[in-house]
């Protein structure tokens, strides 16, 4: 293509304008404004904040001229010529490689502002929250419920989180543009037992620790304590202000299953004397392969679904209560116990509980009692109080000179004997208790960390079904979340 013809033929002078697109600019613009007014009220500068804004307005402008579609149209060229090969369509000219490039970028800014402000699809990556959510569950996230957080870092690469496309360390964001947290008015408060979509609140050394706020990796979990609360576990079970908090009847626990001898369906023998254990019985029973191990934990082998497991007569199988029924009714069961860690027992994942308190011997089934911190709160400091609000204090606060000398705490240089908290905090918690990487291990969920709440599932494909036909789990599209 020409390039001299080819701008002439994009390009619109904005004297072209159309009534209806000055229009659009206007209320694109009025919106930045009033974004620009948000984040001054949050803390940032003006020059920041206007320079924020003078971006977004330059987009629509930017749109509008065709100079945004004009920037694409050599790769979508190359890939109309590409199609047009294979006669998927005509070979290209100006008009269609405009056509397209439009296409694209219309897409591109309406999806941006969608997933920004309103609602995001989110997939189910672990088994932490199964059975209520399953891995291969595909959701939607609202972002509105609770007000729509404000981009912090507005640089970035459409329709990415925060690694580029087929890239495992390339950021695909840049942080020459650092906003301050700012949330819109929400419809509601987090409650108690909400599935909540949040950016993890990374441990001190991890890769997203470094990461801006919004572009940390994104963690789905249960909200079982909300700022004010009071929360401890004993024996597994969650107590919340003094009264017990049943699990969802789709949680799950693990369990050490022992039976008579006789496998729960035995296909036939390895050579190396294990049993290969065929998953059909167990997937009636609503169970997947991931649900079942051996005893001593050695799985020799899984093909198509199938686990096979080294000739004991103990498995280990987490299990909500439905299936728990199921299993204890089966006439070779013998034996059904919790797999529980004793108290002031390490926990056997190798993680030590938050806090790294030396002092306590807290693990996921015996852990508090803990105060989840509120917006204005005031505590006083003690060497408990120290080890349990440091990280909320120097990481989520602000206060990097937070600390503990001889006794006594600073802050800023200055002695201090109590701390007012500056913000709402939350604890998280996975409904496969015993397979969760949750607040036990890495502490209280700040609310500038908060995406949004869990809707409803469109979609769910099962990983561990070798059956095209059978992938999708039909009975749960379009289920709400609860």
């Amino acid at each position: 293509m020409n390039f001299s013809e080819t701008f002439n033929y994009f390009y619109r002078s904005p004297k072209t304008f159309s009534t209806k697109q000055w229009t659009v600019i206007a209320i694109w613009s009025l919106l930045n404004i009033v974004l620009l007014f948000l984040y001054i009220s949050a803390g940032a500068s003006i020059i920041t904040a206007l320079i924020n804004s003078l971006y977004g307005i330059a987009l629509i402008f930017l749109y509008f001229t065709r100079l945004l579609a004009l920037a694409v149209s050599p790769i979508i060229w190359t890939v109309l010529q590409v199609l047009s090969i294979i006669r998927f369509v005509r070979k290209p000219d100006v008009a269609l490689v405009y056509e397209w490039s439009d296409a694209l970028w219309f897409a591109t800014l309406a999806a941006t502002v969608i997933r920004s402000y309103f609602i995001e699809a989110y997939t189910i990556p672990t088994s932490s929250m199964e059975k209520s959510l399953l891995v291969g569950d595909f959701l939607f996230v609202s972002k509105v419920n609770y007000g729509s957080r404000l981009p912090m870092t507005p640089l970035a690469f459409p329709f990415t989180h925060n690694k580029m496309p087929f890239s495992d360390n390339k950021d695909s964001y840049l942080e020459w543009l650092k906003m301050p947290y700012c949330r819109m008015f929400s419809f509601q408060t987090i409650k108690n037992n909400d599935v909540v979509v949040f950016n993890y609140p990374a441990r001190p050394g991890e890769p997203d620790d470094k990461r801006p706020v919004d572009k940390k990796e994104n963690y789905i979990k249960r909200c079982v304590g909300i700022a004010g609360d009071s929360l401890k576990l004993v024996r597994g079970q969650l107590f919340v202000n003094g009264k017990q908090v049943p699990l969802a009847e789709t949680g799950m626990f693990s369990y050490s299953v022992k039976t008579n001898g006789t496998p729960i369906h035995q296909q036939k023998k390895l050579k190396n004397g294990g049993i290969f254990i065929s998953m059909e019985k167990f997937r009636e029973m609503g169970l997947s392969a991931l649900d079942i191990t051996s005893e001593e934990g050695n799985m020799q082998n899984i093909q198509n679904g199938d686990v096979a497991i080294n000739g004991s007569d103990s498995y280990i199988m987490r299990l909500n209560s439905e299936t728990l029924a199921k299993i204890k009714a089966l006439p070779n069961v013998v034996e059904v116990d919790t797999l529980l860690s004793e108290k002031n027992e390490v926990d056997h994942m190798g993680d030590r509980c938050y806090p790294d308190n030396p002092t306590l011997t807290w693990n996921k089934e015996y852990y508090g009692t803990i105060y989840i911190p509120r917006k204005g709160d005031v505590i006083k400091l003690d060497s408990f109080n120290y080890y349990m609000y440091k990280r909320v204090i120097t990481a989520y606060e602000g206060s990097s000179s937070f600390e503990m000398r001889d006794g006594k705490f600073y802050n800023e240089g200055k002695e201090i004997t109590s701390y007012q908290f500056k913000d709402n905090y939350y604890f998280m918690m996975g409904d496969n208790r015993h397979n969760s990487l949750d607040s036990r291990f890495w502490g209280f969920v700040p609310e500038t960390h908060i995406v949004g709440k869990a809707l409803f599932i469109w979609m769910s494909l099962d990983a561990y079904e070798s059956n095209p036909l059978k992938k999708i789990r039909w009975s749960r599209i379009f289920n709400g979340i609860h």
